[in-house]
């Protein structure tokens, strides 16, 4: 069979490429032929990009190319193995760690059922929610607590929601954009700052009862907004990295704003998760794929307002030219694969 694959071909250049794959299945895998597949900007990106601490970018010695991005995705099951006993042909299903394709022939346990009632544009985004429900969990958040989100992409649009839910208050979130800052305040932020305002960080102390959040999901990736937030941060506040911090271009006074004050880092990358078992604080994928699942069937969170632009995947070297190399790129791109044939 045909498949149509997004890869980047080299650095900064992004082609649907087309490859024969075989058709039969193995017992326990799925073919599925995909409708919409979410792209991750930040991870993605950096791959774009060729940044250190990445698939591309890690070994100079390696030719990385071409390198598959994406790992979110959603689709129609058209035929199951003989070991599979739970999906049929025409049920609809997520798919993640298989890249942006036409068609997958995916292991059983990386495909997810959509219940009815969810819209396969906001199940595309099944597997990126769960990193954001990591960065969540790690904090241990307490009802009443003051939480703040720093940086307003895919992930921190997420966060800011799933904090809400887990009793924050006030949830408080930081970004340029005012366009972003103004949608996570429709989807339940308190409060929005921009972290280039000269009295940020007492904006932020004032409205948290001049101590500061309680906790931090630092989304940015970047080592400036971390030092910002160890500077308003509450006295043994806890903050997680959920954004991947990829570039280690300035210094942190350890001791004044981490061991002084007591404060807890947690690294929030998603093979931090347990394998099997979820327990407080660390849920496996699979457990935080079923809750994304519930939130969007009961309409708790919203993601199609995050969608900026639905795109074929046609389109795909025009599109991260675009978000690439934009300052303030649209906030969320899905590829759309429902006209794609290969």
């Amino acid at each position: 069979m045909k498949v149509s694959i997004v890869k980047f071909v080299a650095k900064e250049n992004a082609a649907l490429l087309t490859y024969e794959e075989q058709e039969e299945l193995d017992p326990n895998q799925v073919l599925i032929k995909s409708h919409y597949s979410a792209i991750s900007a930040g991870t993605e990106l950096a791959n774009y990009h060729q940044l250190p601490n990445t698939g591309t970018g890690s070994n100079p010695n390696k030719n990385p190319y071409p390198f598959g991005p994406g790992y979110s995705a959603v689709g129609e099951v058209v035929k199951v193995g003989s070991e599979v006993e739970d999906l049929k042909p025409g049920d609809i299903a997520g798919v993640i760690w298989n890249g942006h394709r036409s068609w997958y022939r995916v292991a059983r346990d990386k495909v997810f059922k959509v219940p009815e009632g969810i819209d396969e544009r906001e199940a595309a985004f099944l597997n990126i929610a769960t990193f954001s429900l990591l960065g969540v969990r790690k904090l241990h958040i307490q009802l009443g607590e003051p939480v703040m989100i720093a940086g307003q992409g895919l992930l921190g649009m997420l966060a800011g929601q799933f904090a809400r839910l887990s009793g924050a208050c006030p949830v408080l979130v930081s970004d340029f954009s005012p366009e972003r800052r103004a949608l996570a305040l429709k989807l339940g932020a308190d409060y929005a700052f921009d972290p280039r305002e000269a009295d940020f960080i007492q904006k932020v102390k004032d409205v948290t009862d001049g101590k500061g959040p309680a906790a931090v999901v630092e989304v940015t990736g970047y080592i400036s907004a971390l030092k910002q937030a160890l500077e308003y941060i509450d006295w043994m506040g806890r903050i997680t990295l959920l954004g991947c911090t990829r570039i280690s271009d300035e210094t942190i006074d350890y001791y004044k704003y981490v061991h002084r004050r007591g404060v807890e880092i947690y690294g929030c990358h998603t093979e931090t998760r347990p394998k099997q078992d979820s327990h407080p604080g660390y849920w496996t994928q699979k457990d935080d794929i079923c809750t994304f699942f519930k939130f969007l069937q009961r309409k708790k969170v919203q993601v199609l307002p995050m969608i900026s632009e639905v795109v074929s995947a046609n389109t795909c070297h025009e599109t991260y030219d675009r978000i690439g190399s934009s300052k303030n790129p649209p906030l969320g791109f899905v590829f759309d694969w429902t006209n794609i044939d290969a």
